[in-house]
Protein backbone atom coordinates (compact mmCIF):
# COMPACT_ATOMS: atom_id res chain seq x y z
CA UNK A 1 0.00 0.00 0.00
CA UNK A 2 1.46 3.29 -0.35
CA UNK A 3 2.58 4.78 2.32
CA UNK A 4 1.61 8.18 3.59
CA UNK A 5 3.96 11.39 3.59
CA UNK A 6 5.37 12.39 7.01
CA UNK A 7 3.19 15.24 6.54
CA UNK A 8 -0.03 13.71 5.85
CA UNK A 9 -2.43 13.50 8.87
CA UNK A 10 -5.97 12.22 8.45
CA UNK A 11 -8.47 14.23 9.55
CA UNK A 12 -11.36 13.23 11.59
CA UNK A 13 -14.88 13.73 10.35
CA UNK A 14 -16.83 13.00 13.37
CA UNK A 15 -18.24 16.42 13.26
CA UNK A 16 -19.33 16.33 10.15
CA UNK A 17 -21.99 12.79 10.65
CA UNK A 18 -25.48 13.03 10.60
CA UNK A 19 -27.27 12.52 13.85
CA UNK A 20 -28.16 9.14 12.25
CA UNK A 21 -24.79 8.04 11.46
CA UNK A 22 -24.07 9.08 14.91
CA UNK A 23 -26.47 6.68 16.50
CA UNK A 24 -25.90 3.85 14.24
CA UNK A 25 -23.73 1.03 15.93
CA UNK A 26 -22.52 -2.57 14.44
CA UNK A 27 -25.42 -4.64 14.68
CA UNK A 28 -24.74 -7.28 16.77
CA UNK A 29 -26.48 -10.17 14.72
CA UNK A 30 -23.89 -9.31 12.35
CA UNK A 31 -21.22 -10.16 15.06
CA UNK A 32 -21.96 -13.62 15.04
CA UNK A 33 -20.96 -14.81 11.39
CA UNK A 34 -17.68 -14.67 12.56
CA UNK A 35 -18.36 -18.27 13.91
CA UNK A 36 -20.87 -19.65 11.33
CA UNK A 37 -17.36 -21.62 9.85
CA UNK A 38 -15.71 -22.26 13.57
CA UNK A 39 -16.15 -25.65 13.47
CA UNK A 40 -16.31 -26.12 16.73
CA UNK A 41 -19.60 -24.25 17.10
CA UNK A 42 -22.70 -24.97 16.15
CA UNK A 43 -24.15 -22.43 14.62
CA UNK A 44 -28.07 -21.72 15.67
CA UNK A 45 -27.86 -17.92 15.97
CA UNK A 46 -28.86 -16.77 12.62
CA UNK A 47 -31.64 -17.23 9.82
CA UNK A 48 -29.63 -18.37 7.47
CA UNK A 49 -30.41 -21.49 4.97
CA UNK A 50 -28.30 -24.64 4.23
CA UNK A 51 -26.43 -24.19 1.45
CA UNK A 52 -27.31 -27.45 0.46
CA UNK A 53 -30.89 -25.96 -0.41
CA UNK A 54 -29.29 -23.59 -2.80
CA UNK A 55 -30.88 -24.85 -6.34
CA UNK A 56 -28.01 -23.59 -8.20
CA UNK A 57 -24.58 -26.36 -8.34
CA UNK A 58 -22.57 -24.53 -10.93
CA UNK A 59 -22.53 -21.84 -13.45
CA UNK A 60 -20.35 -21.11 -16.38
CA UNK A 61 -19.33 -17.78 -18.08
CA UNK A 62 -17.93 -17.60 -21.38
CA UNK A 63 -15.39 -14.08 -21.89
CA UNK A 64 -13.38 -12.74 -23.84
CA UNK A 65 -9.26 -13.14 -23.57
CA UNK A 66 -6.78 -10.52 -22.96
CA UNK A 67 -5.26 -8.32 -24.71
CA UNK A 68 -8.71 -7.71 -26.37
CA UNK A 69 -6.77 -6.43 -29.48
CA UNK A 70 -9.69 -7.52 -32.60
CA UNK A 71 -12.42 -6.06 -30.10
CA UNK A 72 -13.94 -5.77 -26.86
CA UNK A 73 -17.10 -7.58 -28.12
CA UNK A 74 -15.50 -9.86 -30.01
CA UNK A 75 -17.06 -13.09 -28.78
CA UNK A 76 -15.08 -16.33 -28.58
CA UNK A 77 -15.21 -18.71 -30.91
CA UNK A 78 -14.85 -21.32 -29.35
CA UNK A 79 -13.01 -22.49 -25.90
CA UNK A 80 -9.62 -21.93 -26.38
CA UNK A 81 -10.52 -18.27 -26.90
CA UNK A 82 -12.50 -17.73 -24.19
CA UNK A 83 -12.00 -16.90 -20.12
CA UNK A 84 -14.00 -19.79 -18.67
CA UNK A 85 -15.66 -19.24 -15.13
CA UNK A 86 -16.93 -22.30 -13.93
CA UNK A 87 -18.29 -21.38 -10.64
CA UNK A 88 -19.63 -24.33 -8.07
CA UNK A 89 -21.59 -24.48 -5.26
CA UNK A 90 -18.78 -25.48 -2.99
CA UNK A 91 -14.82 -25.75 -3.77
CA UNK A 92 -13.01 -28.54 -4.89
CA UNK A 93 -9.75 -29.32 -5.35
CA UNK A 94 -9.66 -29.51 -9.12
CA UNK A 95 -11.34 -26.26 -9.12
CA UNK A 96 -9.85 -22.44 -9.29
CA UNK A 97 -9.32 -21.81 -5.35
CA UNK A 98 -9.71 -18.29 -6.12
CA UNK A 99 -13.28 -18.68 -6.68
CA UNK A 100 -15.80 -17.68 -4.43
CA UNK A 101 -18.12 -20.62 -4.18
CA UNK A 102 -21.76 -20.42 -4.31
CA UNK A 103 -22.18 -21.85 -0.89
CA UNK A 104 -20.70 -18.55 0.14
CA UNK A 105 -21.25 -15.98 -1.75
CA UNK A 106 -25.16 -16.89 -1.88
CA UNK A 107 -25.37 -16.70 1.59
CA UNK A 108 -25.83 -13.86 4.19
CA UNK A 109 -22.27 -12.73 5.02
CA UNK A 110 -20.34 -9.14 5.58
CA UNK A 111 -22.37 -5.91 4.56
CA UNK A 112 -18.93 -5.10 3.37
CA UNK A 113 -18.46 -7.35 0.56
CA UNK A 114 -17.03 -10.52 -0.32
CA UNK A 115 -13.32 -10.05 0.72
CA UNK A 116 -11.49 -11.73 -2.26
CA UNK A 117 -13.44 -9.16 -4.41
CA UNK A 118 -12.74 -6.44 -2.10
CA UNK A 119 -8.83 -7.61 -2.27
CA UNK A 120 -8.50 -7.03 -5.82
CA UNK A 121 -10.62 -3.74 -5.84
CA UNK A 122 -8.28 -2.20 -3.28
CA UNK A 123 -5.39 -3.66 -5.27
CA UNK A 124 -6.87 -1.85 -8.49
CA UNK A 125 -7.19 1.19 -6.33
CA UNK A 126 -4.06 1.09 -5.44
CA UNK A 127 -2.40 0.72 -8.66
CA UNK A 128 -4.15 3.07 -9.95
CA UNK A 129 -4.88 5.80 -7.50
CA UNK A 130 -1.74 6.17 -5.08
CA UNK A 131 -3.54 7.73 -2.38
CA UNK A 132 -1.28 10.11 -0.19
CA UNK A 133 -2.42 8.40 3.19
CA UNK A 134 -2.88 5.01 4.29
CA UNK A 135 -5.62 5.09 6.53
CA UNK A 136 -8.46 3.86 3.96
CA UNK A 137 -10.61 1.17 3.02
CA UNK A 138 -13.51 0.27 0.69
CA UNK A 139 -16.77 -0.75 1.23
CA UNK A 140 -19.14 -2.37 -1.63
CA UNK A 141 -22.29 -0.86 -2.88
CA UNK A 142 -25.15 -1.96 -6.01
CA UNK A 143 -23.89 1.33 -7.73
CA UNK A 144 -23.11 4.92 -7.21
CA UNK A 145 -27.28 5.89 -7.22
CA UNK A 146 -27.07 3.72 -3.83
CA UNK A 147 -23.97 4.90 -2.67
CA UNK A 148 -24.71 8.95 -3.11
CA UNK A 149 -27.77 8.16 -1.06
CA UNK A 150 -26.00 6.37 1.65
CA UNK A 151 -23.78 9.08 1.80
CA UNK A 152 -25.94 12.06 2.27
CA UNK A 153 -28.10 9.17 5.17
CA UNK A 154 -24.38 9.14 6.54
CA UNK A 155 -23.76 12.59 6.50
CA UNK A 156 -26.52 14.93 6.12
CA UNK A 157 -29.49 15.84 8.56
CA UNK A 158 -32.37 18.01 7.61
CA UNK A 159 -31.45 22.09 6.92
CA UNK A 160 -28.23 21.08 6.12
CA UNK A 161 -26.25 21.96 2.48
CA UNK A 162 -24.62 20.42 0.20
CA UNK A 163 -22.53 22.37 -3.60
CA UNK A 164 -23.50 20.64 -6.08
CA UNK A 165 -22.50 21.57 -10.12
CA UNK A 166 -24.97 23.52 -11.97
CA UNK A 167 -26.55 21.05 -14.00
CA UNK A 168 -25.44 17.03 -12.99
CA UNK A 169 -27.25 14.14 -12.57
CA UNK A 170 -30.56 14.36 -12.40
CA UNK A 171 -31.12 11.21 -9.79
CA UNK A 172 -28.80 12.37 -7.56
CA UNK A 173 -30.80 16.14 -6.86
CA UNK A 174 -33.71 13.43 -6.64
CA UNK A 175 -32.10 11.34 -3.83
CA UNK A 176 -31.43 15.21 -1.97
CA UNK A 177 -35.11 16.56 -2.08
CA UNK A 178 -37.00 14.08 0.29
CA UNK A 179 -33.77 14.22 2.87
CA UNK A 180 -34.65 18.39 3.61
CA UNK A 181 -31.37 18.84 2.40
CA UNK A 182 -30.55 22.39 0.67
CA UNK A 183 -28.39 22.14 -2.46
CA UNK A 184 -26.19 25.47 -3.59
CA UNK A 185 -25.04 25.94 -7.26
CA UNK A 186 -21.50 25.88 -8.09
CA UNK A 187 -20.19 27.58 -11.50
CA UNK A 188 -18.90 25.32 -13.89
CA UNK A 189 -17.85 25.99 -17.63
CA UNK A 190 -16.67 23.84 -20.46
CA UNK A 191 -13.76 22.25 -18.24
CA UNK A 192 -15.96 21.88 -15.15
CA UNK A 193 -16.25 23.65 -11.52
CA UNK A 194 -14.35 26.80 -11.55
CA UNK A 195 -12.74 26.65 -8.26
CA UNK A 196 -12.04 30.45 -8.24
CA UNK A 197 -15.76 30.87 -8.14
CA UNK A 198 -16.25 27.88 -5.27
CA UNK A 199 -13.54 29.88 -2.98
CA UNK A 200 -15.65 33.09 -3.87
CA UNK A 201 -19.16 31.41 -2.98
CA UNK A 202 -17.65 30.08 -0.05
CA UNK A 203 -15.87 33.02 1.41
CA UNK A 204 -19.36 35.00 0.87
CA UNK A 205 -21.29 32.25 2.43
CA UNK A 206 -24.47 33.77 4.11
CA UNK A 207 -24.51 33.04 7.79
CA UNK A 208 -28.32 32.43 7.97
CA UNK A 209 -27.12 29.53 6.37
CA UNK A 210 -25.39 25.73 7.51
CA UNK A 211 -21.98 25.74 5.56
CA UNK A 212 -22.10 22.94 3.49
CA UNK A 213 -20.85 19.65 4.55
CA UNK A 214 -20.25 17.98 0.86
CA UNK A 215 -19.78 18.86 -2.38
CA UNK A 216 -21.02 16.44 -4.95
CA UNK A 217 -19.11 16.61 -8.51
CA UNK A 218 -18.88 14.46 -11.73
CA UNK A 219 -15.94 15.43 -12.09
CA UNK A 220 -14.89 13.26 -15.35
CA UNK A 221 -16.70 12.81 -18.49
CA UNK A 222 -19.47 14.79 -16.41
CA UNK A 223 -23.17 14.10 -16.58
CA UNK A 224 -24.49 16.10 -18.72
CA UNK A 225 -22.26 18.24 -19.95
CA UNK A 226 -19.43 16.21 -20.96
CA UNK A 227 -16.80 18.38 -19.09
CA UNK A 228 -13.41 17.20 -17.21
CA UNK A 229 -11.69 18.55 -14.75
CA UNK A 230 -7.65 19.21 -14.87
CA UNK A 231 -5.36 18.30 -12.59
CA UNK A 232 -4.39 21.65 -11.64
CA UNK A 233 -8.34 22.07 -10.77
CA UNK A 234 -8.82 19.23 -8.60
CA UNK A 235 -5.96 20.08 -6.40
CA UNK A 236 -7.48 23.83 -6.45
CA UNK A 237 -10.73 22.49 -5.18
CA UNK A 238 -9.19 20.20 -3.17
CA UNK A 239 -7.66 22.73 -1.07
CA UNK A 240 -10.89 24.68 -1.13
CA UNK A 241 -12.35 21.84 0.72
CA UNK A 242 -9.69 21.94 3.25
CA UNK A 243 -9.72 25.38 3.97
CA UNK A 244 -13.79 25.53 3.93
CA UNK A 245 -13.73 21.95 6.12
CA UNK A 246 -16.21 19.80 3.09
CA UNK A 247 -16.03 16.59 1.95
CA UNK A 248 -15.52 15.82 -1.40
CA UNK A 249 -17.80 13.21 -3.14
CA UNK A 250 -16.30 12.55 -6.57
CA UNK A 251 -18.63 9.74 -8.58
CA UNK A 252 -16.50 8.13 -11.17
CA UNK A 253 -18.36 5.66 -13.43
CA UNK A 254 -16.60 7.91 -16.42
CA UNK A 255 -13.53 7.64 -15.25
CA UNK A 256 -11.73 4.95 -17.34
CA UNK A 257 -13.62 6.31 -20.35
CA UNK A 258 -10.52 9.28 -20.67
CA UNK A 259 -10.28 9.58 -24.35
CA UNK A 260 -7.71 13.01 -24.75
CA UNK A 261 -8.15 15.73 -26.90
CA UNK A 262 -10.42 15.96 -29.95
CA UNK A 263 -8.90 16.42 -33.47
CA UNK A 264 -10.90 17.24 -36.06
CA UNK A 265 -10.31 14.62 -39.15
CA UNK A 266 -7.67 16.17 -41.82
CA UNK A 267 -5.46 16.75 -38.68
CA UNK A 268 -6.02 12.97 -36.79
CA UNK A 269 -4.34 9.81 -37.08
CA UNK A 270 -7.63 7.90 -36.72
CA UNK A 271 -7.23 6.43 -33.31
CA UNK A 272 -8.84 3.36 -34.45
CA UNK A 273 -5.63 2.18 -36.81
CA UNK A 274 -2.92 3.81 -34.02
CA UNK A 275 -0.62 0.89 -33.54
CA UNK A 276 -0.87 -1.67 -30.98
CA UNK A 277 2.07 -1.22 -28.78
CA UNK A 278 1.06 2.66 -28.67
CA UNK A 279 -1.65 1.49 -26.53
CA UNK A 280 0.22 -0.04 -23.24
CA UNK A 281 -0.42 0.45 -19.70
CA UNK A 282 2.17 2.41 -18.81
CA UNK A 283 0.65 5.14 -21.31
CA UNK A 284 -2.86 4.72 -20.03
CA UNK A 285 -1.72 5.37 -16.21
CA UNK A 286 0.33 8.39 -16.88
CA UNK A 287 -2.91 9.63 -19.25
CA UNK A 288 -5.53 9.11 -16.60
CA UNK A 289 -6.24 13.13 -14.66
CA UNK A 290 -5.20 12.64 -11.02
CA UNK A 291 -8.17 11.60 -9.24
CA UNK A 292 -9.35 13.76 -6.04
CA UNK A 293 -8.41 10.86 -3.88
CA UNK A 294 -4.85 11.25 -5.29
CA UNK A 295 -4.25 14.64 -3.49
CA UNK A 296 -6.64 13.47 -0.39
CA UNK A 297 -3.94 13.92 2.14
CA UNK A 298 -6.67 14.92 5.02
CA UNK A 299 -8.56 12.03 4.20
CA UNK A 300 -11.52 13.80 3.28
CA UNK A 301 -12.79 12.89 -0.09
CA UNK A 302 -15.08 9.82 -0.69
CA UNK A 303 -14.92 8.76 -3.79
CA UNK A 304 -17.72 6.23 -5.29
CA UNK A 305 -16.39 3.69 -8.30
CA UNK A 306 -18.70 1.34 -10.28
CA UNK A 307 -18.36 -1.28 -12.73
CA UNK A 308 -22.06 -0.24 -14.66
CA UNK A 309 -20.06 2.21 -17.68
CA UNK A 310 -16.66 -0.47 -17.56
CA UNK A 311 -18.29 -3.73 -17.45
CA UNK A 312 -22.53 -3.79 -17.22
CA UNK A 313 -25.34 -1.63 -15.38
CA UNK A 314 -26.85 -4.87 -14.65
CA UNK A 315 -24.23 -6.51 -12.44
CA UNK A 316 -24.93 -3.73 -9.79
CA UNK A 317 -21.68 -3.67 -8.10
CA UNK A 318 -19.85 -0.45 -7.37
CA UNK A 319 -17.36 0.33 -4.44
CA UNK A 320 -17.00 3.95 -1.74
CA UNK A 321 -13.13 4.61 -1.05
CA UNK A 322 -12.71 6.65 2.12
CA UNK A 323 -10.72 6.94 5.44
CA UNK A 324 -11.43 3.94 7.26
CA UNK A 325 -13.68 5.55 10.16
CA UNK A 326 -16.23 6.82 7.26
CA UNK A 327 -16.21 3.38 5.71
CA UNK A 328 -17.38 1.73 8.88
CA UNK A 329 -20.46 4.01 8.71
CA UNK A 330 -21.17 2.92 5.75
CA UNK A 331 -20.66 -0.70 6.68
CA UNK A 332 -22.76 -0.28 9.77
CA UNK A 333 -25.92 1.22 7.09
CA UNK A 334 -25.34 -1.76 4.34
CA UNK A 335 -25.74 -3.97 7.53
CA UNK A 336 -29.83 -2.68 7.63
CA UNK A 337 -30.40 -1.87 4.16
CA UNK A 338 -28.66 -3.05 1.17
CA UNK A 339 -27.16 -5.91 3.49
CA UNK A 340 -24.45 -6.43 0.14
CA UNK A 341 -24.38 -6.57 -3.50
CA UNK A 342 -26.03 -9.92 -5.56
CA UNK A 343 -23.92 -12.68 -4.25
CA UNK A 344 -23.98 -14.33 -7.47
CA UNK A 345 -22.89 -10.59 -9.03
CA UNK A 346 -19.90 -10.82 -6.28
CA UNK A 347 -18.83 -14.54 -7.64
CA UNK A 348 -19.19 -13.52 -11.19
CA UNK A 349 -17.48 -10.39 -11.08
CA UNK A 350 -14.80 -11.74 -9.19
CA UNK A 351 -14.23 -14.88 -11.16
CA UNK A 352 -13.92 -12.75 -13.92
CA UNK A 353 -11.63 -10.31 -13.15
CA UNK A 354 -8.92 -12.47 -10.86
CA UNK A 355 -8.83 -14.80 -14.17
CA UNK A 356 -8.27 -11.77 -16.25
CA UNK A 357 -5.62 -10.04 -13.57
CA UNK A 358 -4.64 -6.93 -12.80
CA UNK A 359 -3.35 -6.45 -16.47
CA UNK A 360 -5.84 -8.03 -18.10
CA UNK A 361 -8.62 -5.59 -16.60
CA UNK A 362 -6.11 -2.85 -17.32
CA UNK A 363 -6.39 -4.36 -21.60
CA UNK A 364 -10.19 -4.05 -20.94
CA UNK A 365 -10.30 -0.91 -19.97
CA UNK A 366 -7.52 0.24 -22.62
CA UNK A 367 -9.45 -1.04 -25.19
CA UNK A 368 -12.86 0.21 -24.12
CA UNK A 369 -11.32 3.89 -23.91
CA UNK A 370 -10.26 2.87 -28.12
CA UNK A 371 -14.12 2.18 -28.16
CA UNK A 372 -15.22 5.31 -27.08
CA UNK A 373 -12.48 7.67 -28.39
CA UNK A 374 -13.78 6.17 -32.05
CA UNK A 375 -17.53 6.96 -31.38
CA UNK A 376 -16.62 10.27 -29.73
CA UNK A 377 -14.65 11.27 -32.78
CA UNK A 378 -16.87 10.18 -35.24
CA UNK A 379 -19.89 11.90 -33.14
CA UNK A 380 -17.65 15.19 -33.57
CA UNK A 381 -17.15 14.95 -37.61
CA UNK A 382 -20.80 14.42 -37.83
CA UNK A 383 -21.99 17.14 -35.53
CA UNK A 384 -19.64 19.86 -37.56
CA UNK A 385 -21.05 18.92 -40.41
CA UNK A 386 -24.83 18.45 -39.82
CA UNK A 387 -25.03 21.29 -36.79
CA UNK A 388 -25.88 24.93 -38.26
CA UNK A 389 -23.06 27.01 -36.89
CA UNK A 390 -24.77 30.23 -36.61
CA UNK A 391 -27.59 28.93 -33.58
CA UNK A 392 -25.48 25.91 -32.07
CA UNK A 393 -22.11 25.02 -30.44
CA UNK A 394 -20.84 21.61 -29.47
CA UNK A 395 -18.00 21.30 -27.12
CA UNK A 396 -15.93 17.99 -27.73
CA UNK A 397 -15.62 15.79 -24.28
CA UNK A 398 -12.58 14.44 -23.35
CA UNK A 399 -14.10 11.24 -21.32
CA UNK A 400 -17.15 10.20 -20.76
CA UNK A 401 -20.03 8.74 -22.77
CA UNK A 402 -21.61 12.52 -23.30
CA UNK A 403 -21.78 15.71 -25.05
CA UNK A 404 -23.55 18.56 -25.36
CA UNK A 405 -25.31 20.84 -27.87
CA UNK A 406 -25.66 24.64 -27.01
CA UNK A 407 -27.96 26.50 -28.59
CA UNK A 408 -28.86 30.34 -28.64
CA UNK A 409 -32.54 31.08 -28.09
CA UNK A 410 -32.51 34.54 -29.15
CA UNK A 411 -31.76 33.95 -32.45
CA UNK A 412 -34.97 31.85 -33.14
CA UNK A 413 -37.21 34.25 -35.11
CA UNK A 414 -39.97 34.48 -32.60
CA UNK A 415 -37.85 34.92 -29.91
CA UNK A 416 -38.83 38.61 -29.20
CA UNK A 417 -42.45 37.30 -29.68
CA UNK A 418 -42.98 34.06 -28.31
CA UNK A 419 -40.52 32.98 -26.37
CA UNK A 420 -38.58 36.02 -24.51
CA UNK A 421 -40.86 35.95 -21.76
CA UNK A 422 -40.09 32.21 -21.08
CA UNK A 423 -37.47 30.81 -22.35
CA UNK A 424 -37.37 27.79 -21.72
CA UNK A 425 -40.08 27.23 -24.14
CA UNK A 426 -37.44 27.32 -26.79
CA UNK A 427 -36.12 24.27 -25.01
CA UNK A 428 -39.21 22.55 -24.91
CA UNK A 429 -40.33 23.56 -28.53
CA UNK A 430 -37.10 22.21 -30.14
CA UNK A 431 -37.08 18.79 -28.19
CA UNK A 432 -40.35 18.16 -29.23
CA UNK A 433 -39.83 18.93 -32.84
CA UNK A 434 -36.61 16.71 -32.98
CA UNK A 435 -39.01 13.83 -31.38
CA UNK A 436 -40.56 14.32 -34.58
CA UNK A 437 -37.95 14.17 -36.70
CA UNK A 438 -36.81 10.57 -34.91
CA UNK A 439 -34.45 11.77 -32.71
CA UNK A 440 -34.67 11.98 -28.68
CA UNK A 441 -32.18 14.04 -27.08
CA UNK A 442 -32.64 15.44 -23.54
CA UNK A 443 -33.38 18.58 -22.53
CA UNK A 444 -30.61 20.36 -20.11
CA UNK A 445 -32.73 21.89 -18.03
CA UNK A 446 -34.28 18.51 -16.87
CA UNK A 447 -29.88 18.29 -14.83
CA UNK A 448 -30.41 22.12 -13.65
CA UNK A 449 -29.87 22.05 -10.18
CA UNK A 450 -31.94 23.64 -7.12
CA UNK A 451 -31.53 27.49 -6.64
CA UNK A 452 -29.30 28.24 -10.20
CA UNK A 453 -30.86 30.54 -12.73
CA UNK A 454 -29.60 29.53 -16.12
CA UNK A 455 -29.18 32.47 -19.13
CA UNK A 456 -32.54 33.56 -20.30
CA UNK A 457 -30.97 33.13 -23.87
CA UNK A 458 -29.57 29.67 -24.24
CA UNK A 459 -29.76 26.11 -23.38
CA UNK A 460 -28.53 22.83 -24.46
CA UNK A 461 -28.95 19.16 -24.84
CA UNK A 462 -27.48 16.40 -23.98
CA UNK A 463 -26.70 13.44 -26.25
CA UNK A 464 -24.52 10.08 -25.58
CA UNK A 465 -22.56 8.02 -28.11
CA UNK A 466 -22.36 4.86 -26.14
CA UNK A 467 -26.13 3.86 -26.77
CA UNK A 468 -25.83 3.03 -30.63
CA UNK A 469 -23.74 1.68 -32.98
CA UNK A 470 -22.24 4.01 -35.44
CA UNK A 471 -24.52 3.90 -38.05
CA UNK A 472 -27.12 4.51 -36.37
CA UNK A 473 -25.78 7.27 -34.45
CA UNK A 474 -25.11 8.79 -37.80
CA UNK A 475 -28.52 9.05 -38.47
CA UNK A 476 -30.01 10.45 -35.22
CA UNK A 477 -26.80 13.41 -35.27
CA UNK A 478 -28.27 14.29 -39.29
CA UNK A 479 -31.73 14.27 -37.52
CA UNK A 480 -31.33 16.39 -35.02
CA UNK A 481 -29.50 18.29 -36.89
CA UNK A 482 -32.00 18.69 -39.48
CA UNK A 483 -34.39 19.48 -36.79
CA UNK A 484 -32.82 22.22 -35.53
CA UNK A 485 -32.24 23.79 -39.32
CA UNK A 486 -36.18 23.79 -39.78
CA UNK A 487 -36.86 24.93 -36.41
CA UNK A 488 -34.98 28.04 -36.94
CA UNK A 489 -35.90 28.85 -40.16
CA UNK A 490 -32.86 28.55 -42.13
CA UNK A 491 -33.60 26.09 -45.10
CA UNK A 492 -34.86 29.91 -46.26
Amino acid sequence: MTQSSPNSRVKSLHHLFSRQALARQKFKLKETIKYLNDPDVVFLGGGLPMSNYFPWKKIIGYSPSAPFREGIDNQPTDDSEATIAELVKYQTQGGCNTDIPLSTSLQYGSAQGQAALISFLKEHTELIHNIPNNDWDITLTTGNTQAWDATLRTFCDPGDSVLVEEYTFAASIEAVKPLEVNCFPVSIDDHGIVPEKLDELLNNWDASKKKPKLLYTIPTGQNPTGSTLSAERREAIYKIACKHDFIIVEDEPYYFLQMGNYQPKPERTEYSESPVEDRTHEKLLQSLVPSFIHFDTEGRVIRLDSLSKVLAPGVRIGWIVAQKKVIEKYVYLNEVSIQSPSGFSQSMVHSLLTRWGQTGYLEWLIELGHQYTIKRDFTMDVLTEVLPKSVASVVAPTAGMFFSIVLDGSKHPDFKTKFESDPLKVEEALFEASVKEGLLLVPGSWFQSPNFKARDDTFFFRGTYAAVPLDKLKIGLTRFGDAVKKFYDLYK
